[in-house]
C-alpha cells in the first residue's frame, strides 16, 4: 500500500530540511519526544507545513524540542507552521484556475518583497518569553490544572448518563437498550469529534477550539436536561459528546507545547489518568441524584454546571501555547505598531484544502488501521478494553444493585476499586522512567519500541485475571461484597497499563505517522465505546454474571499474546511495513553505531538497493535494513 503524492513531498521536504542533507539523521530520543492523546487525532507538534519555491520545497520544522540545535532555533522553531498532517501542505497546495484580479485603481501589481524570509517573525531564542515552555512553573501548573479539569468534565460526562437509563427507559416506554443509548451516542461523538477539533487546533491555536467546544459542551448538556421527548435526549447526548472531545484531543497537545521532555511524560501520565478516572467517578454521583428528589435530568444539569465553569476558566486563564499562533498574534503586532505590513508568520502562508483534509483526517488513518497489522492488532485490543470500560457501567450495577441489594449511589462507590488500581498503574509507569532513561542512554539514545511492551503483557494478564476475579467473585450474595470490589484492582491496573504503553508502542513505531496510527485506533476503540453497553444487559441475562465475565475473561485472556508476538516478531513486521521506519538499531542485534555505519554507506555508496521515498524508508539492499528518512513524531 503506498502512500499518495502528498505524503512523499513531505519526504523530500524533510530530506531538503535536513542540517545534513543527507537521508537519515541520527537522533537522540530526547530529540525527537513528542506527545500524542490516548483518544486523539491531532497530529503531533512536530510536523512542519513545506513552502514550494519554484520546482522544490523546503521545510523546516516548527516546533521541535527546545534542547535540539539551539543555535539554529528561529529556524527550528518558527519557520515552517507544524500542521502539515492535518490540515494541508502550504500555501500553493492547491492552484486555482480562475485568473488573477486587477489589483484595481488602474494600479500595477507591486513588486514582491525583496527577501520574504526577512518578513517572516521568530521566537527569540531559546528564553523567549513568548514560548509557552519558558512560561513560570505557576503558570504552567495552572493551565495544566484547568485542562484537567476539563478533560475530567468530559470524560465525567460519558458515564454519569448511565445512572438514568432504567428511569428514562420506564418513563418513556422504551427498552433498556434504548436508554443505553444515551452513552453510547455520547462515546460515538468521541470518534468523530476530533475530525474537526484536531485540524483546527493546528491551524486557529489550542485555545480557539477549547474555549468553543466547552461552551458547546454546556449547551448541549442545558438541552438534554430540558427535552421533552426521547430523540431530543439522544440527539443532544451524541453533541454533547462530539463537542465533549474536543479536550480529550487537544490538551495532550498543549501538555506538549508546555512541557520539556523532563516533565512532558508526567504530565501526559496524569492527563491519561483524569481520561479514564472521569468515567468511573461518575456513576455513584449519578446514582445519588437520580434516587433523590432531583431527578434524572440533574445529571445533565451538574455537567452543564462543571461545562460553563470549564468555559470560564478557559476564556480567562487559558492562553495560547501553539507556537505558530503565538507567531501570527506577534506578527499582527508587530505590522499595526511598525505599519510595516510585509511582516507575517509563516502560519499564515498556509492555505486550508479540503481533500487533503479528508485523506490526513480520515482516508489515511483508515488504510493504515486495516494495512498495518501492527496498528490493527493493538486496535482491535485496546478497543476490547476500552469497549469493557463502558460495560463496567452495567455489569457492576448488575453484581452490586442486583446481588447485593445496593441502592444505585452506594454501588456507583464500588468503582473505586478500579479508580485506586489505575492510579497504581500509573505510578508504575512513572517509576519504570528512570529505567527506560538508562536504557535509553545504554543504546546511544535511539528507542526501541518493544521496551514498551512489558507492561502491557503485565497489564493484559491482570486485567484478564480481574475479569475471572469480578465473575467469580460477585455472583452470589454469601461472598463478601469486597471482593468483587477488589477485584476492579487487577482490572483498572491492566486497563491503564494497557493503554499508556500500548500507544507509546504505536507512536515509537510509526513515528511520522503516529498521529495517523493512533487517529485510527481511537476511532475504532470508540465505536466499542458506544457498542459494548448496548448487548452487555442482554449478555449478563443470559449467560449468568460469572459465566458472561468468563468468556469475557477469556477474550482478555486470549488477546494477551499480541503483545508478546510484538515484542518477539514487531521489529520483522516493521521492516515490512509501508509506513513504519525502522532503523538497523530498532533491530535484534542492532546498535545505534551500526546504524551509523550503514547510514555512511547509504550515503557513500547512494544506496545498494532501490530506494522507496514514499513509504518513508529506504532499502539498504543486501543489509536488508531501513533507514528512515524522517524521524520526528511523537512518543508519550
Amino acid at each position: 500500500m503506498g502512500l499518495d503524492e502528498v505524503d512523499r513531498e513531505l519526504e523530500r521536504a524533510e530530506q531538503d530540511a535536513s542540517p545534513q542533507g543527507r537521508p537519515f539523521h541520527s537522533r537522540r530520543s530526547e530529540e525527537i519526544e513528542r506527545v500524542i492523546s490516548a483518544s486523539s487525532v491531532s497530529t503531533s507538534s512536530s510536523e512542519g507545513v513545506p513552502s514550494r519555491r519554484g520546482l522544490g520545497m523546503s521545510r523546516i520544522s516548527t516546533q521541535r524540542d527546545l534542547e535540539r540545535h539551539p543555535t539554529e532555533l528561529s529556524r527550528i522553531h518558527t519557520q515552517r507552521s507544524q500542521h502539515s498532517s492535518t490540515v494541508g501542505r502550504g500555501p500553493k497546495s492547491r492552484e486555482s484556475r480562475k485568473p488573477l484580479p486587477e489589483f484595481g485603481a488602474g494600479k500595477p501589481y507591486p513588486p514582491l518583497l525583496p527577501d520574504q524570509e526577512e518578513y517572516v517573525v521568530e521566537f527569540d531564542g531559546p528564553d523567549d518569553p513568548l514560548h509557552a515552555q519558558n512560561w513560570p512553573l505557576k503558570k504552567k501548573l495552572l493551565t495544566a490544572a484547568v485542562l484537567g479539569f476539563t478533560t475530567m468534565t468530559s470524560a465525567f460526562g460519558s458515564s454519569i448518563f448511565s445512572a438514568a437509563t432504567r428511569i428514562i427507559a420506564r418513563e418513556y416506554n422504551v427498552s433498556i437498550t434504548v436508554g443505553v443509548l444515551g452513552v453510547s451516542l455520547y462515546v460515538l461523538g468521541f470518534a468523530f469529534g476530533p475530525t474537526l477539533w484536531a485540524p483546527l487546533s493546528e491551524l486557529k491555536g489550542r485555545r480557539l477550539p477549547l474555549v468553543l467546544a466547552t461552551f458547546g459542551f454546556s449547551i448541549f448538556n442545558i438541552a438534554n436536561a430540558t427535552a421533552k421527548d426521547l430523540q431530543t435526549i439522544l440527539i443532544t447526548r451524541f453533541f454533547a459528546g462530539f463537542f465533549g472531545a474536543c479536550p480529550l484531543a487537544v490538551v495532550a497537545a498543549v501538555f506538549s507545547d508546555m512541557f520539556d521532555n523532563r516533565t512532558r511524560g508526567i504530565a501526559i501520565t496524569v492527563f491519561s489518568m483524569t481520561v479514564f478516572t472521569g468515567p468511573l467517578l461518575a456513576p455513584f454521583i449519578g446514582g445519588f441524584i437520580v434516587e433523590s428528589y432531583l431527578g434524572w435530568r440533574w445529571t445533565s444539569y451538574i455537567v452543564s454546571i462543571m461545562g460553563f465553569l470549564s468555559f470560564g476558566l478557559c476564556l480567562l486563564f487559558l492562553e495560547e501555547t501553539y507556537p505558530p499562533v503565538i507567531l501570527v498574534a506577534k506578527a499582527s503586532e508587530l505590522r499595526r505598531r511598525t505599519l510595516n505590513w510585509g511582516i507575517h508568520a509563516k502560519q499564515e502562508e498556509i492555505e486550508v484544502d479540503f481533500r487533503e483534509l479528508v485523506s490526513k483526517n480520515f482516508s489515511r488513518p483508515m488504510r493504515m488501521l486495516f494495512g498495518e497489522p501492527i496498528i490493527a492488532s493493538l486496535s482491535v485490543y485496546m478497543a476490547f478494553i476500552y469497549g469493557l470500560l463502558y460495560l463496567f457501567l452495567t455489569a457492576y450495577p448488575m453484581v452490586f444493585q442486583g446481588v447485593y441489594g445496593w441502592s444505585a449511589g452506594v454501588s456507583g462507590l464500588a468503582f473505586f476499586g478500579m479508580i485506586t488500581g489505575q492510579i497504581i498503574a500509573g505510578i508504575t509507569v512513572l517509576l519504570q522512567q528512570p529505567w527506560y532513561q538508562r536504557k535509553l542512554a545504554a543504546n546511544n539514545g535511539m528507542p526501541i519500541p518493544e521496551w514498551r511492551l512489558p507492561s502491557v503483557i503485565a497489564g493484559g494478564a491482570s486485567f484478564a485475571a480481574g475479569l475471572f476475579w469480578f465473575g467469580w467473585g460477585g455472583y452470589r450474595a454469601d461472598v463478601h461484597w469486597i471482593v468483587p470490589v477488589l477485584s476492579g484492582l487487577l482490572s483498572g491496573f491492566g486497563l491503564l497499563s494497557i493503554f499508556l504503553q500500548a500507544l507509546n508502542y504505536l507512536v515509537d513505531s510509526y513515528l511520522m505517522f503516529a498521529a495517523s496510527a493512533i487517529a485510527g485506533n481511537t476511532f475504532l476503540r470508540s465505536l466499542a465505546g458506544a457498542g459494548f453497553p448496548l448487548f452487555s444487559t442482554y449478555m449478563y441475562d443470559a449467560m449468568g454474571i460469572q459465566w458472561a465475565s468468563t468468556l469475557l475473561g477469556c477474550v482478555a485472556a486470549a488477546l494477551v499474546p499480541i503483545p508478546v508476538l510484538f515484542y518477539l516478531y514487531g521489529h520483522k513486521l516493521r521492516a515490512k511495513s509501508t509506513f513504519a521506519p525502522t532503523p538497523p538499531s530498532m533491530m535484534p542485534g542492532g546498535t545505534a553505531d551500526e546504524a551509523a555505519g550503514l547510514e555512511k554507506e547509504e550515503s557513500t555508496s547512494g544506496g545498494s538497493g532501490s530506494g522507496n521515498v514514499g513509504n518513508g524508508v529506504a532499502s539498504t539492499g543486501a543489509s536488508g535494513g531501513y533507514i528512515p528518512r524522517k524521524t520526528e513524531d511523537s512518543k508519550v
